[in-house]
Order: C-alpha cells, then structure tokens, then sequence
C-alpha cells in the first residue's frame, strides 16, 4: 500500500473541505484567541463576537437541522412520530426541570448540551474509520482518544470550579470535585492520546498508511477542548474555542445533504434559498438565529439594547416556567433529532443526497475527494 491512504479514504467530504471545516476552524479560533488584545477581546465575548460566533454560527447551525427535517415535507411524512413527539419531549422535560427551579432546568440543559458536543466529534470520527474499514482494535483507540481529548477537559474543569466563564449560565456545571481528581483525567488523557498517536505512527512504520483527515480531526479536538476549558482564562476564549469548531463542519453537513435533497426535488418552493448557494443557505439560518435572540432578550435577559433595543417584558416566574423552555425548544429538539437522522442503514438515499459513494467505504464519503453556547446565554450549544 502507498505510504498515505488513498485519497477517497483520507478524506470525509474530501481534502479541501475536510481542512476547511475541521482544521481550518480549529486555526481561526486559535487566531482569534491569540489576537483577543488587539480585538479587545479580552474578558467576556463582545457583542460583535457574540453575534458572529454564538448567533451566526452556534444558534444558526441549529436551525440548520430544519433542511433535514421540517423543511422536507416527505420526510416529515416518512417519520410524522419522530417529529412531532421530539419537540414535544424537549419542552415537556424543560417545563418539568424549570418546574423545580431555574437552576435545575439549566443544569439539565447544560450537560445535554455538552453530551452533544462530545458525541458530534465521535460521530465524525467514527466516519472516517468505517470508511476506511479499520480493525476493532483501532475503532476503539479512535473512539478513546476522542472521549480522552473532550471528557478530561470537563472533568478537569469540574474541579477547578468555579472559573471565569460557565456553559450556559452561573453554576450550571455540580461543582465539589476535587482538584487532584482533574489532574488524574489530564494524565489519563495524555497516555490515551499518546498511544493513539503511537499506533498511527505505527500504522505508516508498516505501509498501512495514514488518515490525514482523521488525524487532523482528533488534533483540532484536543487544541479546541484542552483550549478552550485548561488554558482559557476568559469567556472570549472558552467560546470561540467552544463554538466554531462544532458548529462549521455542520454546517458543511447540512449544506451538502441539501443540495442533495434538492436534486432530487426536494423543498418545493423552499428551493429557491438552495438555487442561491451557501449565501442563501446561510441567510435564512442566520435570520432565524437572529429571531431567536430577538425573542430571548426581550422576553428574558435584557441584556443587549445595542442590538435588540430597548424595552421587552419583565415576566413573573410562573410564566418564565413555559417561556424558557419554548425558547430553549429549537435548541433542545436538536439534540435528540441528531440522534435519529444520521443513520444510513435507516435510510439508504441519505448517503445518494450527501454525495457519498458506495465504495471501498462501505457506503461512506468517498466521492469528490478533491474538493477543493446554547444562543440563550451567549455561551456555547
């Protein structure tokens, strides 16, 4: 075998894209970080950086999810139990939680989200080693060094509690862990991630080649987690590190399935936002994050007069108990839907859509490899 995998198995949606979206967005998010003094950035994000990366990148690739599902009218017939009950399940547990207190409804949110942002990075590395048919043994060590980039980091972050920024709002995250036992997740980390890099060493050492793609995703998992949570010392640099690097490569996910669904025929009239490319794509996503926020801070923080103006309704705690949770619905719904709507063995024409071939890869990405905080707080989702 060559001394590097093809090219159709280095590569998840292809080289240009893949180092776009996965290391590409890891260096700009380092960028920034490093040039924070100068953006006078640093300390809590600005509104300027909070509506490019918490509303146009973080709450508007979750709406993005609507190209997969309530956009599509024959999907939502193909699976009318799944869309209906999903965000009727989010806003139930949200009311319940809120219910308790707002505390609990946070909590509750804030690790549901971080649960999601783990296993996005898993999902994406589990791709490319089915593509490339790897062994058991290296599918494990795949999915160790993934949890061990973006778990240790958490754990640490438990016991180092508080800090200077939080997932969604104050006190979200139990603190009490104690401190050595943040150290002891970092030494973990580091021996897992090692012998990872050990084996991809070896890999190469005996001609197997290497998954470029693969490589550079674990890495920019590492850079944007220990990053953003160990080294980060603002709530600038904890969402920048945080948000860019999930949501970019959705965004190229989504992007593509749609163009894909709308060769087909797809979105009726709803086609003529695709006809306009990634431009049109994105301004639809970006002015339903935007209507978010809107309704956010009039309706809850008042925080943002710049942008949202000023005025908005003081609601007593009873009414925020049904608010919050409608608010937090989009948010929610996604994360369960996620785990439904990217099974390929569920739905065959998934792959067709994504422009994914059927071929050394088992039914992964395998064409055109040559292409070229949850909004609410401003954190991270």
């Amino acid at each position: 075998m060559s001394r590097l995998l093809a090219s159709s198995q280095a590569w998840l949606f292809g080289r240009g894209v893949d180092l776009t979206v996965f290391a590409g967005s890891t260096l700009v998010s380092v960028f920034l970080v490093l040039c924070a003094p100068v953006l006078g950035a640093v300390g809590d994000t600005p509104l300027w950086a909070w509506v490019l990366l918490v509303v146009c990148v973080d709450v508007a690739h979750v709406w993005s999810t609507l190209f997969r599902t309530y956009f599509d009218g024959a999907e939502l017939r193909r699976r009318p139990g799944l869309y209906v009950s999903a965000p009727l399940v989010a806003y139930t547990l949200g009311v319940l939680a809120y219910l308790v207190s707002p505390g609990a409804f946070w909590r509750l949110f804030a690790y549901a989200a971080l649960f999601h942002f783990i296993r996005q990075q898993y999902g994406w590395v589990a791709l490319y080693g089915r593509k490339a048919r790897v062994s058991d043994t290296e599918r494990r060590l795949d999915a160790a060094a993934i949890y061990a980039a973006t778990v240790a980091p958490v754990v640490w972050w438990h016991a180092h509690l508080p800090r200077a920024f939080w997932w969604f709002v104050e006190n979200d995250f139990v603190s009490g862990l104690p401190v050595w036992m943040g150290t002891i997740a970092l030494v973990l980390h580091g021996g897992v991630l090692a012998t990872w890099a050990g084996y991809q060493g070896l890999r190469v050492v005996r001609g197997e080649g290497l998954q470029a793609g693969k490589v550079l995703l674990v890495l920019a998992t590492w850079v944007a987690w220990y990053g953003g949570i160990v080294l980060a010392r603002d709530d600038f640099a904890f969402t920048v590190m945080n948000v860019v690097l999930h949501g970019v490569p959705y965004f190229a996910l989504l992007f593509r399935y749609a163009r894909g669904r709308w060769a087909e025929g797809g979105y009726g009239g709803l086609g003529v936002v695709l006809r306009a490319g990634l431009p049109g794509f994105m301004l639809v996503l970006v002015a339903l994050a935007f209507g978010e926020e809107l309704l956010w801070d009039k309706l809850v923080w008042h925080e943002r007069v710049t942008l949202f103006g000023e005025g908005g309704l003081l609601l007593p705690e009873e009414v925020l108990s049904l608010v919050v949770p409608l608010l937090a619905m989009p948010q929610a719904t996604h994360y369960l839907l996620d785990a439904f709507i990217w099974k390929p063995s569920r739905e065959p024409a998934l792959l067709s859509r994504l422009g994914w071939t059927r071929g050394s890869g088992e039914g992964f990405p395998g064409g055109n490899s040559g292409d070229s905080r949850v909004a609410m707080r401003g954190s991270s989702g």
